[in-house]
């Protein structure tokens, strides 16, 4: 109940304008986003990479409303790609196909999305593609296709274990050489199309990681690229220790290396668990966030866990 009218409010315009007035929201939101500025986001970036941890860059948007909206959230996203290279920062970048057009037209993100890609291949980058609500999971993975199809081998995807849909797209795509983030889910679907329970989450999460860890094996454990941009096959992405050590045991036990199962977070959470990660050898990608449109992901943040929320409303209370 909770979570569904948290993730409401995500979505609800005369939400975000009463929140983002708040100056205690913002300081909640801090804990999870890296700032509103470029040069907010390369700090943290910088920040991570001293302590042995990747990152994927997320220029905050979604659903834009204008073609020109788009085409400003395009422009974002190369110039951040042109700041990573100049600098050599060890962080790729994570897009989102509706800030860059795909409610408005799928053409017109078509061509924003190529113009990212072909970018990222001159900096010789790589471009992770989150998965949104159910609505346009088919459109995301059309999209995908085409841009392979084009020769772009510099984009991956990202498969959500609450769908029942995941285990059949995934097979099929990593059929097609997809390197895939693995996570949860964190928006509201119907029972029609996603597990409500948890553990039926969770065991289905098990599975798809044990289907790319195979993948990864047949393919011949590639690694990580040597700059820790371009990831490995498999992207184990969650906070919960238990999914963690049944990817760990089963890559030890199908005798993946280290060095080919990435780990990634959400910035600002179980830091601990991600420097113990790095210590033990593998790939951990922060995912960090920043911008000014950070409301929406700040929601989802506070309905995928109480902690979270908690976390919240101490500020509220210290005002």
């Amino acid at each position: 109940m909770l979570r569904s009218f948290l993730i409401y409010l995500s979505k609800a315009a005369w939400a975000q304008r009463m929140v983002t007035q708040w100056k205690f929201a913002w300081r909640a939101a801090s804990r999870f986003v890296a700032g509103e500025t470029i040069e907010d986001a390369l700090r943290v970036v910088r920040e991570l990479n001293a302590k042995g941890i990747n990152v994927t860059l997320d220029h905050l948007g979604e659903h834009t409303t204008s073609p020109e909206e788009a085409a400003q959230a395009t422009a974002d996203i190369l110039e951040i790609l042109d700041r990573l290279g100049q600098d050599g920062f060890r962080s790729n970048v994570s897009i989102k196909l509706t800030q860059i057009g795909l409610a408005l037209d799928e053409e017109l993100c078509a061509e924003n999305l190529e113009r990212i890609l072909a970018r990222a291949r001159e900096r010789k980058n790589f471009v992770r593609i989150d998965m949104e609500d159910s609505p346009y999971v088919d459109q995301t993975f059309a999209l995908y296709r085409r841009m392979r199809d084009k020769g772009y081998e510099n984009v991956g995807l990202v498969v959500q274990a609450y769908l029942y849909r995941s285990e059949e797209d995934t097979r099929a795509l990593l059929a097609e050489g997809a390197r895939f983030r693995l996570v949860k889910g964190a928006y509201k679907e119907p029972p029609e199309l996603a597990y409500p329970k948890k553990a039926d989450v969770n065991a289905n999460y098990d599975l798809l990681a044990k289907i790319l860890i195979d993948a990864a094996v047949e393919a011949g454990a590639p690694t990580i690229s040597a700059d820790g941009r371009i990831p490995p096959i498999p992207a184990i992405a969650t906070h919960d220790e238990a999914r963690i050590d049944f990817a760990r045991q089963y890559a030890r036990k199908v005798g993946l290396p280290n060095d080919a199962l990435e780990f990634q977070m959400l910035y600002g959470i179980r830091r601990d668990l991600q420097e113990r990660l790095a210590g033990e050898g593998y790939p951990v990608r922060v995912y960090v966030p920043y911008g000014t449109h950070w409301y929406p992901y700040f929601m989802r943040r506070l309905a995928e866990r109480p902690a979270n929320l908690w976390f919240f409303l101490s500020n509220l209370f210290r005002g």
